[in-house]
């Protein structure tokens, strides 16, 4: 048993002793591993993929942050990412830290693997600070409701060096584990490590997207996996707890592997609802407004839900007038929202923000006007999950 009070410096090394692969563990990876390969083939069914990678991550960056009880909204993310002169939340601009760091890290796996100079990086984007791993003692994990002291990480920059370069072995070095095995174990690691003062916890949820990425399991960082743990937050730092006081590493693992193949079902459907509801909204502009129809322009809409005439121009659609137009119809087709914001003029995609934000994967169909009545498009919904 581990006394939460005193430093945890005897923080067993990687691999650990225990059976991390038993049956049970080694059957949860079956479906996790299929539900993760459904959500690739759905990734491929969008053909601009920086439609993905600005959805997706906006939600995780949302859920890992309210994990760490920063809680803003969708529509106050998008808006701040943007809007150059947005409102200013700060709630939301730490949020889209979180994202900014899930990019930075995409983007240096083309050169490097995951790494303890990475986790560095991502941290300190997450947390705008010039920060490095912890030199200092004093460092313990409290109750935030009781001030109750419930962990208290390995202290000493040489330990903790050492304890992360064994980390970074674990991920890196060849091994017959398991992947997402490999994945939960080293999760727990970098947690119970905690070589940061702060931003463990989120730099932790962007270090498991990148190793799912590096293992290629994912090809993008689109796996909205903060949504189960937020949902179920009691249930995973009690499963941490369990591993640090008793070496449960059975039901840790099966936690997580449980959290990828429901997060990976609820992401495929979601991301498989953006694309029934662009097809949607590309038939409605078709029918209602064919002179302005292309598909960049659809995409831009997708990719930027809050859009500006700006946007448009410099995307190379069109020019500034027609631009203005062309937003100006989308509008009167009841695609987007005209919205002023100081001096410039907003385009809102509000159905597809409210699409993003529910918890279901289903939308309000456009209204079409055809022959002096009112069309309805045929609504196509897939089951909440």
């Amino acid at each position: 048993m581990n006394d939460p009070n005193k430093p945890y410096n005897d923080l067993p090394l990687l691999p650990p002793k225990a059976d991390i692969e038993t049956k049970t563990v080694l059957k949860r990876c079956v479906t996790a591993r299929a539900a993760l390969a459904e959500l690739r083939l759905a990734g491929q069914l969008i053909p601009d993929q920086s439609v993905l990678i600005n959805a997706i991550p906006i939600l995780e960056a949302r859920d890992s942050s309210e994990i760490e009880n920063i809680v803003t909204t969708n529509d106050a993310l998008f808006r701040e990412a943007s809007l150059e002169d947005a409102q200013n939340e700060l709630a939301a601009k730490e949020a889209l830290r979180y994202r900014t760091a899930l990019y930075q890290g995409f983007e240096a796996m083309n050169a490097r693997p995951v790494t303890t100079r990475l986790a560095v990086e991502l941290c300190r984007t997450i947390k705008g600070a010039d920060l490095d791993v912890r030199v200092t003692p004093g460092t313990t994990l409290k109750n935030w409701s009781t001030g109750e002291v419930i962990y208290t990480p390995p202290g000493g920059e040489p330990l903790l060096r050492r304890l992360l370069a064994n980390w970074e072995a674990f991920i890196n070095e060849p091994s017959d584990i398991d992947p997402l095995v490999r994945m939960a174990v080293q999760h727990y690691q970098f947690e119970a490590i905690h070589p940061f003062v702060d931003g463990n916890g989120r730099t932790g949820r962007v270090l498991n997207l990148l190793v799912l990425v590096q293992e290629k399991l994912l090809d993008l960082p689109t796996l909205y996996l903060s949504r189960h743990i937020l949902r179920t937050r009691s249930d995973y730092y009690r499963h941490l707890a369990r591993v640090t006081q008793a070496g449960e590493w059975e039901s840790w693992i099966v936690y997580m592997l449980t959290a990828v193949e429901t997060t990976a079902r609820w992401t495929n459907d979601k991301i498989r609802a953006i694309r029934t509801l662009m097809d949607e909204t590309g038939a409605h502009v078709r029918a209602t407004a064919p002179k302005v129809y292309s598909r960049e322009l659809m995409e831009l809409i997708f990719t930027q839900p809050y859009c500006r005439i700006t946007n448009v121009v410099e995307r190379g659609l069109a020019k500034r007038h027609t631009a203005s137009l062309h937003l100006q119809k989308l509008a009167d087709s009841g695609i987007l929202r005209e919205e002023r914001h100081w001096r410039d003029k907003v385009f809102i995609h509000r159905k597809y923000l409210d699409l993003l934000s529910s918890d279901g994967h289903v939308f309000e169909p456009y209204a079409r006007e055809a022959g002096g009545t009112v069309a309805r498009a045929k609504a196509r919904s897939l089951r909440p999950t």
